[in-house]
Formats: structure tokens, C-alpha cells, sequence
């Protein structure tokens, strides 16, 4: 049975990837501050870590690694969002956003990417975002544009160490997300443009599958026409 690690698997992303996983066969590790009752299942482990800690997200690696001896896919949905023009964001602002959208990822990738590479097999996908992408659309969101766009290059890096196995990073850049939350927040904006979690799910298998796997470095804009 394949192993997939999913951080922030009680989140409205996390949810969907956990169920996609666990549908074509996966165990599935996930993580999160308390288990979300969707993802009870006989083949879904949850485990509580703080990821903000580097040695915990260490030993918790470790100990799925002990226990599993590979890991063939790990999706990183930790993240946290803010607002704020330059003229609103201190530098604290954006160290609570950095420690949220790169200190998470990177204190658990890290670890996945080096057993991947001892293993020469596996897939990782971190969360970048649209306005991560290009700081022309990070305007009025400072520091979350700013920490984003280190998910893109943290993924270039990656990949080009991993250059010559089956190792392979891709990121997600999805726009608005279609979330009870996101509709509670921008009531009259039209939600069928967004992206749904359960199809960000079914792109993230894909990409784990063979039919993708001459794919390299890739940057996934799951935009719909939002």
C-alpha cells in the first residue's frame, strides 16, 4: 500500500485530498490540531504536530518513515492568508506569514525530500498561490505575496537537486479557493468561477500517477476563471 502524508488534512483542501487518497488506496498520514470526523477511515492515521516546530516536524517524518519505510507522496496544505498594504505591514507582519507559508513547508519537505531522494521515488506538492506567483497580483497583501513566492523558488531548488531521479516537486497555485468560508466572506461574488477542493484534489493524483510521471518541475495554475 502506497503512503501519502497531508498536512492540514481537517482544512477544506486538506479534506478533499485526504478523501482522493484514500479512494485510490492510499494510507494516509494526516496532520492537523484536531481529526476532521470526513476523514475517518480505516487506512487514515492522524497525527497532531506542530510544524512550525523543525524538530518536531522532524521526528514526525521520521516516525512515519520508521513505521511505513517510504513515503510516495506528501501535500502540504499548511497555510495562513492576511491582508495589508505596504503602508499597513510591519515586519513582524510578515515573519508571522513567513513562519506559516515557508517555515511549515520547509520544515516538512525537507525531511520528505531527502527520503524521496534515499528512495528515488515520490511526489511532494506545496501550496503556492496566484498571488504568489507574480507580484503584480500580491498588491494589498504583502506579506502573504512575499512568503508565497518563496514556496516557487524553495520547488526550483528542489527539483533542480533532485535533477536525475524520480523525485519531482510541483506546485499548486490555485485562485480563489471555493470554501463555505470564502462564500461567507465575499457574499454577491460569483463563486462557480472559482476552483473547488475536490478538483485541486483530483490534479494533485494525477500528477501522482504514471501517466504524469515524465512531467518535470512543474507549476500547476489552477485558476478556473476566477
Amino acid at each position: 500500500m502506497k503512503t501519502a502524508i497531508i498536512t492540514g488534512s481537517s482544512g477544506n483542501l486538506g479534506r478533499a485530498v485526504v478523501k482522493k487518497f484514500l479512494n485510490e488506496g492510499y494510507k494516509v498520514i494526516g496532520t492537523d490540531m484536531r481529526m476532521h470526523p470526513e476523514n475517518a477511515h480505516e487506512n487514515f492515521e492522524h497525527v497532531t504536530v506542530d510544524l512550525t516546530n523543525e524538530n518536531d516536524a522532524e521526528n514526525f517524518i521520521n516516525d512515519v518513515i520508521r513505521k511505513n519505510l517510504s513515503i510516495d507522496a506528501a501535500v502540504l496544505t499548511v497555510g495562513g492568508f492576511a491582508m495589508g498594504k505596504i503602508s499597513e505591514t510591519k515586519i513582524d507582519d510578515i515573519k508571522k506569514q513567513f513562519l506559516l507559508n515557508f517555515e511549515t513547508a520547509y520544515n516538512t519537505a525537507r525531511p520528505i525530500f531527502l527520503q524521496m531522494i534515499k528512495q528515488n521515488s515520490g511526489r511532494i506538492f506545496m501550496i503556492g498561490s496566484r498571488p504568489g506567483s507574480d507580484m503584480k497580483n500580491s498588491k494589498g497583501m504583502i506579506a502573504y505575496g512575499i512568503t508565497k513566492s518563496l514556496i516557487f523558488r524553495l520547488a526550483e531548488l528542489m527539483n533542480e537537486e533532485a535533477k536525475g531521479t524520480n523525485v519531482i516537486t510541483t506546485v499548486i497555485a490555485p485562485s480563489t479557493i471555493d470554501t463555505p468560508e470564502n462564500r461567507k466572506s465575499m457574499p454577491g461574488v460569483d463563486s462557480s468561477k472559482w476552483v473547488k477542493p475536490e478538483n485541486i484534489a483530483a490534479i494533485i493524483y494525477f500528477y501522482c500517477s504514471e501517466p504524469a510521471s515524465v512531467i518535470r518541475e512543474p507549476v500547476i495554475k489552477a485558476y478556473n476563471n476566477a
